[in-house]
């Protein structure tokens, strides 16, 4: 087990001098549990909300930094995970959509897996980790044993409709696709955790624990849920009164542009999604209901694997890191899902725990999930290399409110070739739609977000913010090499 003083040099070696991790014997160096949560809103007791149940995401934070204003570089699942596990932002990894496997897109690049895995690691993939399951498959020593284990709805009514949607492609000859395996966008059944996949997962998970205790392990732990659809045991949806729920806004910023926004197509593929531009208020809070009960569900087996990391007395020698790919939508501007450049959309979770620096520290530092990468390469002496296109953020770890970034990029395609750029500084967000053929900006979007993630009105084209829209057009098109601090943390040799 580390002594503390070896955990202090391990997570000081870019910063203090101490001596490198690579002259420490391979066995000695820190684990890494690596928790990935789709579709996860900063909506949780330690980002200061109350509303949502979530004790142990909430102990984690207690022990470690919360990064308040923390981005992913696109709101969808494929290229934000591709992303994060690359160290590359989309326009190097050019995933913009689901369908392309960073294997494909990005052959030769070191993924965040395979340089644990080069670095003596054993490396494990558990659950949803890439977007597909069959990505990086150099990258892992074992991967998706949980693949075909538990189910995606429990109730007999979810699982008939499959059946019949399945049974119908076939005889159509069609392959299967996303929409078929979608009943009912809500399920609240009376059975045990682990009849879910993310149940499942969560066990293999913990077996892996005891299983690799005695070697460096990189385990990555990817849950579904909160992921529509919304399914979780009855006993989580106990936890909330849906009519306590205070309804989302559905107003738009007044002047945003119509590119701005999704048709939120992936909440229609469900059986009993009303068709229309608005749902109905009880069909709104059944879906809030859901996807509470679900952060819940997912939020205890967080704490299972965290008690069997101290049950096995691995804590002080493993690096916690919990993150949600992207933000989601629930009914904010009459929208859902995500899919856009919003705050709402981009805006996720993120949470470090390193052996050696203090806990519940909350930083307000711009970072971005690019730089998950580079900072566990950091803490674990492996250096970074140089084709990260972030930054580590040990130095937010040992200070979390010295001067960090100027700003976090995010962007988002639209059809016939126009991307969405987008940038988050301490106040704005600002956003270009370029036509990527002809160069020409589309459409501008500024909004000030003081008070919070709703922005009321787009402030692009009011004559008083004329100034504050032409420098942050300027800084967008400086991009994310202007914004880093001075100070990126060790870079491993070429």
């Amino acid at each position: 087990m580390l002594t503390h003083s070896r955990a202090v040099a391990f997570c000081g070696v870019a910063l203090l001098g101490a001596m490198p991790l690579s002259s420490v014997p391979a066995a000695e160096r820190p684990n890494v549990l690596f928790i990935a949560v789709d579709d996860l809103r900063p909506e949780l007791g330690c980002y200061g909300q109350s509303l949502v149940r979530s004790p142990n995401i909430d102990r984690l934070a207690q022990s470690g930094t919360v990064f308040l204003k923390a981005y992913c570089q696109q709101a969808v699942c494929a290229p934000s995970r591709a992303s994060l596990l690359s160290g590359c932002r989309p326009d190097t990894t050019k995933i913009y959509d689901l369908q392309t496997p960073l294997h494909k897109s990005m052959p030769d690049v070191l993924t965040l897996p395979h340089l644990f895995k080069n670095s003596g690691y054993t490396t494990i993939s558990l659950g949803k980790i890439y977007h597909r399951a069959d990505d990086d498959p150099e990258g892992w020593t074992e991967r998706d044993a949980v693949a075909n284990r538990g189910l995606r709805y429990a109730l007999k009514e979810n699982q008939e409709i499959i059946r019949r949607k399945h049974q119908i492609a076939k005889k159509k000859g069609e392959r299967i696709r996303y929409w078929h395996g979608c009943a009912n966008a809500t399920e609240r059944a009376d059975v045990a955790d682990d009849t879910y996949r993310d149940g499942a997962i969560c066990v293999a998970a913990v077996d892996a624990l005891r299983q690799h205790q005695q070697v460096p392990f990189f385990l990555a732990v990817g849950f579904h849920r909160p992921h529509l659809p919304f399914v979780a045991p009855k006993r989580y949806w106990d936890l909330y009164d849906r009519e306590q729920f205070p309804l989302p806004s559905r107003v738009k910023p007044v002047g945003a542009p119509t590119i701005a926004f999704d048709n939120w197509g992936e909440l229609r593929a469900y059986r009993d999604i009303l068709n229309a531009e608005l749902l109905n208020e009880a069909k709104t809070r059944e879906l809030i209901h859901g996807y509470y009960a679900c952060v819940s569900y997912v939020d205890a087996l967080v704490g299972r694997l965290l008690d069997e990391l101290d049950r096995l007395g691995l804590r002080d020698r493993t690096v916690v890191v919990l993150w949600g790919d992207h933000g989601w939508k629930l009914g904010d501007y009459g929208q859902w899902c995500k899919h856009t450049n919003f705050e709402f959309d981009t805006h996720a979770p993120l949470i470090f725990r390193a052996p050696g620096f203090v806990g519940n520290q909350r930083s307000p530092s711009l970072v971005e999930f690019v730089d998950i990468y580079p900072t566990l390469a950091d803490l674990c002496g492996l250096g970074v290399p140089h084709h990260c296109e972030g930054v580590s953020l040990v130095p937010l770890l040992k200070d979390p409110k010295r001067s960090w970034k100027t700003a976090a990029f995010s962007q988002y395609p639209r059809a016939e070739n126009v991307m969405g750029y987008s940038m988050r500084t301490d106040r704005y967000r600002y956003t270009e739609w370029l036509n990527q053929d002809t160069g020409e900006v589309m459409a501008t979007e500024l909004y000030n977000h003081d008070t919070g993630q709703l922005a009321s009105r787009n402030l692009a084209s009011d004559p008083d913010c004329a100034d504050t829209a032409k420098r942050l057009s300027a800084k967008l098109k400086a991009g994310w090499k202007a914004a880093i601090p001075h100070e990126r943390g060790p870079i491993a040799d070429p």
